[in-house]
């Protein structure tokens, strides 16, 4: 074997040394490139090999080191466009659900009490409004309407439901439906205008308060604001069935009694509206002084 090459055995040789130190080690190391059917060894690193398969194992290795180490980023090639698209399909999934969101249980709830308003205005006012079937049914889309009012609140807070849609329509079907009961009855001669003229007044103006000092701060419904909202209910369905006798004249206390709450609570809020206005205006002018100070 004298006509081989050294380089040729230089490199044989170095191939057999290379190679079982690595077999009785580890395994390859990342950017080690082995080929297919070839022991990991040290050929492809271009430590032990010829100036060539150095150079090319250098190479590989290279291009496996780069390769290996964007898989364990987990960035792939076009991955930056794909994160964009990414990004941008979860923006509009997110945007989707909160559209989505709408379409809640309690939103459903208030729709459905804005839709028995004109149902309860018709049955008031069917064959001449005096009608005791006709009331009759009249009082059962009131009642129902009284019912939603209670529990799309209820579930918009506990099982966090509450939407811009819900905060404006909810109020507007509470005061829609007492106030189109209140109208009809009192269009009816069963009911005094001057009653009428107190229950909206109220409801309306305290509405209309909150609003002038949200700035400041919230009012907060009050235990007495709630027995007022469920004495008028009672109240008006009352009056809204045909009585007669005792129960006639049950009703007319009845609303009497939510007569006295409506003023009562009303006058609470215009306190409470008053106390948050100048408590508000008071930090500002503190908070001013501060920042010239």
């Amino acid at each position: 074997m004298t006509g081989v090459p050294a380089s040729a055995a230089g490199g044989s040789s170095g191939a057999r040394r290379a190679g079982p130190a690595r077999t009785s080690g580890p395994a390859a190391e990342p950017g080690e490139c082995t080929s297919a059917g070839t022991a990991p060894g040290r050929t492809g690193s271009g430590r032990g090999a010829g100036t060539g398969t150095g150079e090319a194992g250098r190479s590989e290795a290279g291009r496996g080191g780069t390769e290996l180490g964007t898989v364990q980023r987990g960035i792939a090639p076009g991955g930056a466009t794909e994160g964009g698209a990414a990004g941008r399909g979860g923006k509009i999934a997110a945007a989707a659900v909160n559209q989505a969101s709408v379409w809640n249980v309690a939103n459903l709830l208030t729709m459905l009490r804005l839709l028995l308003v004109p149902a309860f205005v018709a049955l008031m006012l069917g064959n001449g409004g005096y009608d005791p079937a006709w009331r009759s049914f009249a009082w059962a889309a009131f009642a129902v309407a009284m019912i939603t009012d209670l529990f799309d609140g209820h579930l918009a807070r506990t099982y966090n439901l509450v939407t811009d849609f819900g905060k404006i329509a909810d109020p507007i079907a509470d005061k829609a439906i007492m106030g189109a009961a209140l109208i009809c009855l009192s269009a009816l001669g069963d009911l005094p205008w001057w009653v009428t003229a107190v229950i909206l007044g109220r409801e309306l103006g305290i509405t209309v308060l909150r609003f002038v000092v949200i700035r400041y701060g919230v009012i907060p419904a009050s235990r007495g604001g709630k027995l007022k909202t469920l004495t008028q209910g009672v109240a008006v369905g009352m009056y809204v069935l045909a009585l007669t006798g005792p129960l006639a004249t049950l009703r007319f206390w009845v609303m009497a009694a939510a007569v006295v709450l409506t003023v009562v609570t009303g006058l609470d809020y215009v306190k409470q509206a008053i106390v948050l206005r100048r408590r508000g205006i008071a930090e500002r002018r503190a908070a001013l002084k501060e920042t010239d100070g």
